[in-house]
């Protein structure tokens, strides 16, 4: 139960500055351990989708090559109930304690990219500034590595050929990352904020970006620009209907250069049910498509398996 605002992560100063001239951060940090662990959430999984009729459910399975079949993700994505007085329920990672005979110690692990654009950003990209990343893509694909993609939904007005392919792969699934990419709650790494009456107007505004690009396997789930959100956001967030996505793993990846640290913050990090959040954006996250070339042939190698959020979230609960 979330009843107190939550008090945003601190950033190193490089990383604070990094972010206000890019304002793009999306949760991560300017360099591997600036930002710390998300809140937890405490209300249970449910098994109903959301009802906001801007979101589609992920219509194809999607495989970890280590088991095509365990990884699909459902056709009706899960969801969390409400929490108190019907707010924005907070998925972080799949509990560790109880559920069913040893779902608690599967190693299974989701890895989570930010598609981070702002509203105002267009003439950034306009003149060169690359906020896409089709290598990583390609590197996933290639990895056979199922993966959620919280995406902007300026970031599917500026790349609808990009956001289209992704949704219409079955290893993916699209998720909201806000249309705007401004703050749900303030301060928060300098980011403009969006006012709460407008909350709701602008998630379902990136889902509308969504389905006029043709984007495919949207599930319900919903990012905060930043991972900054409070409890008047969580209350303003409620009609839109979907579920919040935090993470307990932070790679640090945003603004960093040294692959080999967002890989070591990583793999340091991951426990069965983690949840990890990284960036799909050449210019705020340059490393990152490096670290992962990395981090899944390790994690493979320790057992695990790359499952969706929709994965990790309907099949052993959630905190």
């Amino acid at each position: 139960m979330i009843t107190t605002a939550r008090t945003t992560t601190a950033l190193t100063v490089a990383g604070v500055l990094a972010c206000t001239a890019l304002t793009g951060c999306g949760g991560g940090g300017s360099a591997p351990g600036a930002l710390a662990p998300p809140p937890k959430a405490s209300a249970p999984p449910s098994s109903a989708p959301a009802s906001d009729s801007a979101s589609a459910p992920a219509t194809a399975p999607a495989s970890d090559s280590a088991s095509a079949s365990a990884s699909a993700s459902p056709k009706k994505p899960p969801t969390m109930a409400p929490g108190p007085a019907g707010r924005t329920p907070v998925f972080e990672r799949r509990a560790t304690g109880g559920g069913a005979a040893g779902r608690s110690a599967e190693k299974v692990v989701a890895l989570t990219f930010d598609a981070d654009m702002t509203a105002d950003q267009g003439p950034r990209a306009a003149s060169g500034e690359r906020f896409d990343n089709p290598d990583l893509i390609a590197l996933l694909r290639r990895s056979k590595v199922p993966a959620t993609v919280f995406m902007t939904g300026r970031w599917a007005e500026e790349y609808p050929a990009q956001a289209k392919a992704i949704g219409a792969d079955p290893l993916f699934e699209v998720a909201n990352h806000s249309y705007s990419h401004h703050a749900f709650s303030s301060p928060c790494y300098g980011l403009p904020v969006v006012e709460k009456a407008a909350m709701t107007a602008d998630v379902r505004r990136a889902f509308t970006a969504f389905r006029k690009a043709g984007v495919r396997n949207v599930v319900p789930y919903f990012r905060f620009p930043g991972g900054c959100y409070d409890d008047a956001a969580l209350r303003a967030l409620a009609p839109a209907n979907v579920t919040a996505v935090q993470w307990d793993v932070v790679s640090g990846d945003a603004f960093a250069t040294d692959a080999d640290a967002v890989a070591r913050q990583v793999l340091d990090g991951v426990r069965p049910g983690s949840l990890v959040v990284m960036h799909c954006t050449r210019s705020a996250a340059p490393a990152t498509e490096a670290a992962v070339r990395r981090i899944v042939p390790e994690l493979r190698a320790r057992g695990y398996r790359f499952v969706k959020v929709s994965e990790l979230m309907g099949n052993g609960g959630g905190r």
